[in-house]
Parts: structure tokens; sequence; C-alpha cells
């Protein structure tokens, strides 16, 4: 396999080869300390993605359906102001960047990626909810959605080169981000922040992605250790069943710094993690990804 050194200029200008990365999700970012405005914001949102639409009115008529509702729901507002703004939010966030990925995948790209992604985005949000260090959960999901979108260009850029570093990293029992910088000069966590730059993304967000196999350099950024913890806990419960799943390095550090001690408590959380994660990945399943 041949080795390339892989720039921030190059990554940038790969990316124009991308589907438009969803707008929705900067915007849905940038109104979440505005209660209001998201309510509103959301509703547009949803008014103008039929996939969205449906998916929320579906969740929706059966929200009525096991209330005292007998008439079905047909209109947005109403169905937004009834499932209630953060899980139409956790809705509308991972639907568009399910969208984004099945247009953004080649033919190397396995489904598990996505499922990837879901867990740790899911594992993420309940992490922020679990621990006192005050996070976002909204902005927690967004960087556990995201923090592998560094892969994701990768196998668009040498889908080949790509396949071959998590085949010998496999085989080496060793972190696939430690072959990325063999073969590219850089890893997917920092192709992944220059991207989430390019994106106009929150700084927390930029940092959560570029430091999750890494987190004790900025460990003062709550995000970061929170993902890194997030995405470990998803691979040792297997939650995207994929066949390569495995631990390689889990930060003391970043556990101590979230305050994380592992004891009976902590098996609420796993099970909360791994109900929702496989809800979510069977709600929005993504047969393009195969």
């Amino acid at each position: 396999m041949s080795s390339a050194t892989l720039t921030r200029e190059l990554v940038i200008k790969g990316s124009r080869s991308l589907p438009g990365f969803p707008v929705v999700i900067a915007e849905i970012i940038a109104a979440l300390d505005d209660p209001d405005g998201n309510f509103d914001l959301l509703v547009q949102a949803i008014s103008r993605d039929p996939i969205i639409s449906a998916r929320v009115l579906s969740v929706a008529n059966t929200a009525a359906m096991r209330g005292t509702r007998d008439a079905e729901v047909f209109d947005i507002a109403m169905a937004t102001a009834l499932v209630g703004v953060d899980r139409v939010r956790h809705i509308t966030l991972i639907s568009s960047l399910n969208t984004f990925v099945a247009g953004a995948s080649r033919s190397g790209m396995s489904s598990s990626f996505w499922q990837h992604s879901v867990a740790v985005g899911v594992s993420c949000e309940e992490l922020a909810r679990y621990i006192v260090a005050p996070v976002s959960p909204a902005a927690a999901l967004v960087a556990g959605l995201l923090h592998d979108m560094g892969q994701l260009w990768l196998y668009h850029f040498n889908a080949q080169a790509a396949q071959a570093c998590w085949r010998e990293a496999t085989a080496l029992a060793i972190g696939v981000d430690v072959l990325e910088r063999k073969y590219f000069g850089v890893d997917h966590s920092l192709i992944g922040a220059w991207l989430a730059e390019s994106w106009h993304l929150p700084a927390d967000i930029v940092a959560a992605i570029g430091g999750h196999h890494q987190p004790d350099a900025a460990l003062g950024i709550a995000l970061v250790p929170l993902v890194h913890v997030a995405e470990v806990l998803s691979n040792a419960l297997d939650l995207a069943d994929r066949a390569d799943n495995r631990v390689t390095h889990l930060s003391s550090a970043a556990c101590e710094k979230l305050g994380l001690v592992w004891n009976d408590d902590s098996r609420a959380l796993f099970g909360r993690m791994e109900s929702r994660s496989r809800h979510a990945n069977a709600f929005f399943a993504t047969p393009s990804l195969i």
C-alpha cells in the first residue's frame, strides 16, 4: 500500500466532491440556547424534508394512539409539540446525517460505519445526561454522530488504502489511527476535525472529533473525554455488532475528568445505551450502505 501525506488544504478540497453537509445541523446547534427559536427552526426544517416529516409524524401518531387522541396527526408543529422538542431534534439530526452519509459513501463503506456512528452518538447523549459536568446532550449527540467523519472522507478518497489500514490494525491489534498516520500522514480524527471546522461547527465539537482517540491533551473541554469514553463503551458493549469491534485504549484521565466510577450504578447507563442505540439503528436503518 503506497503512502500519501494529506494536508488540511487537500482534505477540504476533497470534501467538495461529497454531498453538501446538512445546514440544519449547524442551525440546530446554534439555536440550542433558544428553546423557542429551536422549536420554530425544527418545524421549518422538518417541513422542508419529506423523510424527516414522515418519521416525525409516524412517531407522533404512535404516541397519539397510546394516549387519548382519536384524530390522526398531520400538522408538523402539532407533531413536534406532541413528541417533544428533544426527541424531534434527535430524529432531525440523525435523519439529516443518515442522508449525508448515504450520499457520501462508496461501495467500500460498510453499513456498520453508520451503525457505529449512531451507537456512539446515542451513547454520548446518555453519558452527557449521566455525568455531573455540564455538557449539552444535543451537542454530545452531534459530536458522537460525527466523530468518525474522517473515516468516511478516507474511504471516499482512497477506499483500498483505508480498508488496508483496518485489516492491518485488526491483525496487529492496534488502533486504526496508528496505521492511518503511517500511510496518510494524519489520522481520521484530525481529518474529521478539519471537516468540522470547514462546516463551521462549534469549537468544542471540533475538538471532540479531533481528540476522541487521544483525549488527554484536551481534557479541559468536557466533550473531548466524553466522546472518547462513549466510543470505548460502544465498542466494549458491541452496540453496532461490528466484527472489528475492539477496545484498544481507555483513558483513565478521561474517566477521572468526567467523574466516572464503574460500579453497579453503571449498569443502568449501559442498559440505556444498548437499548437506545439498537432502537435508533433499527429506526434509522440505511440499506444503501452495504
